[in-house]
């Protein structure tokens, strides 16, 4: 018997990966058990067979193609043999104490359709932990500073730094703590997310059967953000493309009737003004990294809508659901 599979997907992120895994197999725990799982994107880039070589205690898959993060947690989980999953990002570094706090946590509390802890950049500042679902009242910038005059008390309440546990609405992907009892009750990472927002939808769907997202103050894993994406100007526009993509899908999945159409239209009419300008200036100033990628994020969206309309989906044409459609 296997207490908590560890279930990493990778993508290029080598680096990243090699100090992550250096941190886990040097765990020898006498309070529970685990096993390591990567599942390697088709990262088709040699480096699989050496991390093989290096890791030989470590199952590592190779998956079909760069088919997304939710496919990839699919893909280990339903290869895990322990009790509980451990969803981490190569960017992070997990030690010994965390993951058994995580999993005491969720042992004792069958509530807690998902836990998490307290994440920490390379400074040791903490990352952000108030965190909400999104809806109309948090749109746009405007949005947002109304809701939350409207939400201080509540914030206030509910995080006080005194709180050792506090629960926000979601828990960021790098690191995502479940029993596989939560996890084949939710039916898994919903795949219709290629990059960005599948946190939020698991979150989502834990809450809607009455599941609580729980963030352990008093444990803390390293996390590297940004460590495992975003290399060049193509795929960074890629990448912030496909956090725009999410958003529409979200709203597709987790809003009805007439509030649905509002959102989707004032986000496709918004994000086609700004990308606009944005794509204009990038044309103009193309010697500036940072305003020429704006022509490509322009470039992806576009076809993107395009392809919407075409196919009747807000799924992104690189998830494995819509390949399937």
């Amino acid at each position: 018997m296997i207490d908590v599979s560890v279930v990493i997907v990778n993508y290029k992120s080598w680096d990243a990966l090699r100090e992550c895994l250096e941190a886990l197999t040097t765990i020898h725990s006498n309070r529970f058990s685990f096993e390591t799982i990567v599942v390697d994107n088709h990262s088709n880039d040699g480096k699989l067979e050496a991390f093989e070589t290096l890791f030989p205690s470590i199952n590592f898959i190779k998956n079909s193609g760069n088919n997304g993060f939710a496919n990839g947690c699919n893909t280990g989980a339903n290869l895990a043999k322990g009790d509980y999953l451990l969803f981490l990002n190569p960017d992070t570094v997990a030690g010994e104490n965390a993951i058994y706090e995580l999993w005491n946590s969720a042992k004792k509390n069958p509530d807690f359709g998902i836990v998490t802890c307290t994440q920490l950049n390379e400074k040791g500042k903490t990352y952000k932990e108030v965190r909400f679902f999104p809806s109309l009242k948090t749109l746009f910038g405007s949005f947002r500073a109304i809701n939350k005059l409207f939400t201080r008390s509540k914030i206030i309440r509910d995080f006080n730094p005194d709180k050792t546990i506090i629960f926000p609405d979601w828990a960021t992907g790098a690191v995502i703590f479940m029993s596989v009892t939560w996890y084949e009750k939710i039916k898994g990472w919903n795949e219709k997310y290629w990059l960005y927002f599948e946190d939020v939808d698991i979150c989502k769907r834990v809450a809607n059967q009455g599941g609580k997202v729980a963030l352990l103050r008093q444990t803390s894993i390293l996390h590297k953000h940004g460590g495992a994406s975003r290399i060049n100007i193509k795929t960074k526009a890629l990448t912030k493309t496909e956090v725009l993509i999410s958003q529409h899908v979200y709203f597709n999945e987790h809003s009805r009737g007439f509030e649905r159409l509002l959102i989707q239209f004032l986000i496709v009419s918004s994000l086609l003004f700004e990308k606009t300008v944005m794509a204009i200036l990038g044309i103009i100033f193309f010697f500036v990294p940072k305003l020429k990628v704006n022509f490509y994020i322009f470039k992806n969206l576009l076809t993107y809508y395009i392809s919407a309309i075409y196919n009747r989906t807000w799924t992104s044409s690189r998830s494995m659901l819509y390949k399937q459609h």
